[in-house]
């Protein structure tokens, strides 16, 4: 039997997108053990709370990831609303959530590409960026942003989208719906995308349970778990919602989900539109939150739940502000799935979980 050999893997990588770094305990070319080693980009984020208020940590939770920026912003307005016990007029609710899955579908078509070129895909990768530009297009003439939008304010939001807007993000939407499903279906039926995904990087529905996997990475395993499917907010008001999963819990299910999720966030952004109440976009909030006040949220992020909690203290400053990422979440499925892969696979299968650093380091 050979000797193992313990080889490091990031924090700086060519092919993987993320400062991820990993010690891989490696016999021959199998990976027999896996060792995550966080905190190479930490920030201290968090600690921020104590000098800036209520208000202007919401620009502070936005730069936790620029990829999910919308996400964290609203994840984080709607934990102080519950703290301070404050009702968002529907329309706001209604804006929110269009916002949050163009984000999701700008998250994905990022990935998808990253994830093509690790296939060897160069123009699938050009073709997905090229799509996600649209998209990128329909923030900036609706919020003034392209990734970090800045649109979400505790009450509310900052901007409207008039109907004018609303039928142009149809309209290109139904635009990027018609070229991604040529896209997908070439990918996903492709015979070399196949032999670099099936059965590569397995993990059972039992064990994605075991290990409070979240996200697609979860969904992908069988694992039906979504936030939005609680229904709370403007996603109360989708005449039928329900996650996409796949049973087969390999790379290949795993990119799957994801590609199927991009299509559905077209839709709910396409009935949202139409279902969208007249009304106020924001409620004035005064004041500050109570000392020992608690609250928690969850968010559906584009890579999984995303938990928040928050505590006053009397004043503007929030005694304590916390997040638990999708990523955080998921490293140990991660390890799970790593283990007696082929070295050469190592890669394929940290992309096809779609790990966020800055996320979870913050």
């Amino acid at each position: 039997m050979s000797k193992a050999t313990v080889i490091p893997f990031g924090p700086q990588h060519p092919v993987l997108p993320e400062p991820l770094h990993l010690d891989l305990v490696v016999q021959d070319e199998t990976v027999v053990d896996v060792l995550p080693q966080i905190g190479f980009v930490h920030r201290g984020l968090e600690k921020l709370v104590e000098t800036r208020d209520y208000n202007q940590f919401i620009y502070i939770a936005e730069r936790i990831c620029g990829i999910c920026a919308m996400g964290h912003s609203l994840g984080y307005a709607e934990t102080v609303e519950s703290l301070m016990g404050v009702e968002v007029p529907k329309r706001a609710e209604y804006l929110r959530v269009i916002w949050h899955e163009l984000s999701r579908i700008h998250s994905h078509l990022l990935w998808l590409g990253l994830a093509a070129d690790a296939f060897g895909f160069e123009s699938m990768f050009m073709h997905c960026w090229r799509l996600r530009e649209r998209v990128l297009d329909l923030f900036e003439k609706t919020t003034g942003g392209r990734v970090i939008l800045s649109v979400v304010k505790v009450g509310g939001v900052v901007r409207d989208i008039d109907a004018n807007q609303m039928a142009e993000i149809v309209l290109v939407l139904d635009g990027i719906k018609d070229e991604y499903t040529q896209i997908m279906n070439t990918l996903l039926t492709d015979t070399s995308v196949k032999n670099r995904t099936v059965g590569v990087g397995h993990i059972t529905t039992e064990d994605a349970a075991a290990l409070s996997m979240v996200g697609p990475f979860a969904r992908a395993s069988n694992l039906p778990y979504d936030v939005r499917s609680f229904g709370r907010g403007a996603y109360g008001d989708l005449a039928d919602f329900a996650p996409i999963t796949a049973t087969e819990g390999d790379c290949y299910a795993r990119v799957k989900v994801r590609c199927l999720e991009v299509l559905q966030s077209i839709e709910i952004i396409k009935e949202l539109g139409a279902k969208i109440p007249a009304g106020d976009i924001e409620v004035a909030v005064k004041g500050a939150p109570a000392d020992g006040a608690q609250a928690s949220n969850v968010l559906e992020q584009p890579r999984g739940e995303c938990y928040y909690y928050a505590r006053g203290n009397g004043s503007k400053n929030l005694e304590r502000m916390r997040m638990r990422t999708p990523t955080s979440q998921n490293l140990a499925g991660m390890t799970v799935a790593l283990k007696g892969c082929d070295l050469a696979d190592v890669n394929m299968i940290i992309l096809t979980i779609d790990p966020c650093i800055s996320c979870t380091e913050r």
